[in-house]
Order: C-alpha cells, then structure tokens, then sequence
C-alpha cells in the first residue's frame, strides 16, 4: 500500500521586543548574558504581582498576521495554560487559546510542482519559558535554571495538516523565516531558539480524507533536523502501519546525533491543560483604526519582490529568490543597479549571488558588515569594469578580494596594480606566437588530433600574460594560428 504524509507545523517565534510580554525587564541574549540578570518580581512571579500586556509585542504580532493575510480579531483573551513548567515559577504559562489575535490566514509557497497554499490556523501571543541547564557532577545530577529568557514575547503560528512532503515543509520554513526576517519582528537564528519548530506528522493511504494518529516532533532547531526528524517518523509509522501495530499518539524529541526519535510524553490534548481565562488580563481589545495603520505600515514581502525582481530584472527563480529572501541583501542588489544602470541587472546578481555570498561564507560576515568595506557604489564599479572589458572575469575577482581588504575603487586597484586587460590584437598575437614557439610538441600534438591541447595552451598564454590578456582574443587568435601551422 502507498501512504501519504500528512504534517502540519507549530512555529515560536520570539519576538523581537525591548521588554518582556508582560513586564518592563530588557529582552537579553541568553548566550551572551549573566543567568538571571534580567529578571523582575513579575517574571519570577513573586506573590502579589500583576502582568501588563506589552503593546510592541502585540502590534509586531498583527504586523506577522496581517502578512500572512489573517483576520484579526478586535477582541482577543488571554488564558492560563496549566502545565508543569520547572522553568516557569507560576506553573503555567498565560497564552491564548480559544480567542487568539489572528486567525485564518495563508502562506504561498514555491515547489518543484508549483505553487502551494499552506493555511495558517491561527497565530497567537503567549510567553517563553525559562531555560533548564542540566548538571553531572560528583555521580549526581542537576539543574540549573536561568530566568532571563522567562517571559519574552512568543508569536506560535499553527498551519493546517497541508504539507505531504519534506520539500514542501522545508519551502513553508524558509519562506516563514524569510518573512518575519522581513517585517523586523525575529532574527531568524534557530541555534539560538529565537525561532523553534515542532512537527506534527501522521500518515493516510493515498487518496483517503481521514486523518491518521500524529506524533509532535519537539524543537527541532535547525532544517535539516526537521527534515531528518520528519523523514524518521514518517518511515517508523510505515513500517509500524505494515506490521499490524498501533501508532500512539504521543510528543517525540529528536537525537540528532543518532538520527532517531524518542518518546517524551503521551501527546496532550487541550483539556489536559486545563485552560481558563487568565484573570489578571483583561481581554485584548484591538481598534480598527491602529490595524489599518499597522497594514499600511508592512513592507514589501519576500514573495512579492521575488516576483518583482524575476519581472523586472529578468533574474531566473533561483536568482531572484537568494536575493529576495533577505531585505538586507535585496537593498544592497538593487542600490548597486542604481549606482549605475549601465549595468545589466543580472550581472549584478550573478556577482552577488555567486563571488560576494562565497566570500561572506568564508569569513562569517553579515552583509551589512562587508558593505563597510564593499559599498553598493563600490561593487557597481567593479561590474563596469567588467562589462566594459577593462578587466576580464578572473582579475575581477582579484580586484574584487583587494577591495574588501582596502575599501578602495576598483578602478583605484586596477590603476595601482596596472591589471588592466590587454585586448591589443598585437601584443596577444605576439603571446600566442611566442607560447607556439616554445611548445611545438605540443603544436604536434594538436595537429595529430588531440584537441585538449588547444586548452592546455590557452592556459600557458593566459599565464604569461599575468592573467589580463582578453580571454576571447586570446581564443579567436590561438584558433587563428594554430589553423595556420
């Protein structure tokens, strides 16, 4: 029997705030901060306290529901979620849950098979948890509990169980990412936990409409695990399905060392957690004039300006979506197009796709680093000198690793260095002549039939001209005196 893998997914999103959701203490990186340096009675939750919705945090989650084409709801609540938290001091966490902020909403995404609508069941505000260290030492173990992450704003976006393939949940991540990137309100960083993935995964035969049991694939921090985690489940519930067995319904973690998951706990319903009306909030009223000013205020989206940069720039897919993923990097492409519009536009993103994302690949730079040393203005110069042949392609690349060091023009280096491209007819003629002459095996060699040889030469040519002779009158004119040997 053929099966067919029916996931849905669960995002946390933190958001991206200068205070905690319901108190004033700074949002802080965990990784780079005292443990419980950023912490107040209200998120020790000390007796007697009382919470205050953080305004940011709502308006930064209307702008992610709005963008993903949700109704928002003009009144909301906020309720108790009861669970044992070790890393939360009330016990339970203050969610929403029957009436959240934002609800039935859609994410366009691209496949191998064309486009595909993933609908978004609702995205609702909620608060992080603490965060558990845990502890061997002297044969016992421990934990230890840091509170600085207690209490951040969370945004959890839930689909519908309409994604059938890792393709599909990988393109809904990434453009997910992509678009809170976009609207400023996450950093995108999964290694850090400020964007967290669960997987809701079960299986069905093939053209059947009835859900099967699901697992919940916990925390999964990066998209090749969730990818590995999905495929792991989905090829366990197979084989258990073929050998007669029952899938329980239960939450998985994922060892990413071993490749294999392992039960946590039997999967919740929602009545396990006793949800009830947080009763220190009042309900969350949001007036139509402020959505209607957070829509107004939503930028371009990554979607929208892949299409645009596809349409207007004749980039392929892959192009426009590399550089359209980012509003960084699209920023950058097009101020380098209006540095100078002599450029072919897909000259620009050839470059900047291939010879500038390499370069921040090796050093660990962001974009908006490089830009210090590589200016838009900078990097459009040196694509003139190339389009123009006063360099060919491979000194461009030299000039190009001298200007990140320097922060000079390319037309400075080229200068400097005298790397300017020898297209004289007479000077490569006479380069031509002079590597025949002192090779005339191999002239023998390719007179016989061996062609490769003609390649080998082009190469010696190219080296004794330092690299700046013109690739193509080297060619025509190598072709041309061979012709005549």
């Amino acid at each position: 029997m053929q099966y067919e893998p029916v996931i849905g997914l669960e995002v946390h999103a933190e958001l991206a705030t200068c205070s905690k959701m319901f108190c004033a203490c700074p949002v802080v990186d965990p990784t780079q901060s005292e443990p419980n340096t950023a912490v107040c009675p209200v998120c020790a939750w000390m007796p007697g306290v009382l919470p205050v919705v953080n305004r940011q945090a709502v308006e930064m989650a209307m702008r992610v529901g709005l963008a993903l084409e949700c109704k928002i709801a003009p009144t909301s609540l906020f309720a108790r979620k009861n669970y044992f938290y070790p890393d939360l001091p009330k016990g339970y966490q203050i969610s929403q849950y029957e009436y959240p902020l934002a609800e039935n909403g859609r994410l366009v995404i691209d496949t191998s098979k064309g486009e595909r609508v993933i609908r978004i069941r609702r995205a609702h505000l909620e608060e992080d948890t603490g965060k558990l260290t845990h502890m061997q030492k002297n044969g016992e173990s421990y934990s230890l509990v840091d509170l600085n992450r207690a209490g951040i704003p969370l945004l959890e976006i839930v689909t519908e169980p309409d994604m059938h393939s890792a393709e599909e949940v990988h393109a809904y991540a990434t453009s997910l990412r992509a678009l809170l990137r976009t609207l400023g309100v996450n950093s995108g960083d999964m290694e850090k936990g400020a964007l967290r993935f669960e997987a809701n995964v079960s299986i069905r035969p093939v053209g059947s409409q009835e859900l099967g049991t699901r697992v919940e694939i916990k925390n999964l921090n990066s998209f090749k695990a969730m990818e590995r985690a999905m495929l792991y489940a989905i090829e366990k519930q197979i084989r258990q399905l073929e050998n007669g067995e029952k899938i329980d319904q239960e939450t998985l973690g994922w060892d990413d060392l071993n490749g294999v998951t392992f039960s946590q706990r039997s999967k919740e319903e929602a009545h396990d957690y006793r949800y009830f009306p947080e009763p220190d909030l009042p309900p969350l009223v949001v007036e139509e004039t402020w959505v209607e000013q957070v829509a107004a205020s939503l930028p371009e989206l990554p979607r929208a300006r892949q299409q645009r940069f596809m349409k207007d720039y004749s980039l392929n897919f892959d192009e426009a979506a590399a550089l359209a993923e980012d509003a960084v990097t699209a920023g950058y492409y097009e101020q380098t197009i209006k540095a100078n519009p002599a450029n072919p536009p897909r000259l620009a993103a050839i470059w900047l796709t291939g010879e500038v994302f390499a370069m921040l690949n090796q050093s660990g730079q962001n974009l908006t680093e490089l830009a210090l040393h590589l200016t838009p203005e900078h990097l459009a110069g040196l694509l003139s000198a190339v389009q123009s042949g006063k360099v060919n392609q491979n000194t461009g690349k030299t000039v190009l690793q001298e200007m990140l060091k320097s922060g000079k023009s390319a037309d400075e280096i080229i200068q400097m260095q005298g790397l300017e491209q020898v297209s004289d007819g007479g000077q490569i003629a006479a380069l031509v002549a002079k590597a025949l002459a002192e090779n005339p095996g191999e002239v023998e060699k390719f007179k016989a039939g061996k062609a490769t040889v003609e390649n080998w030469l082009f190469g010696q040519i190219m080296r004794a001209a330092g690299g700046k002779a013109n690739p193509q009158v080297v060619k025509d004119e190598l072709k041309r005196q061979l012709g005549e040997r």
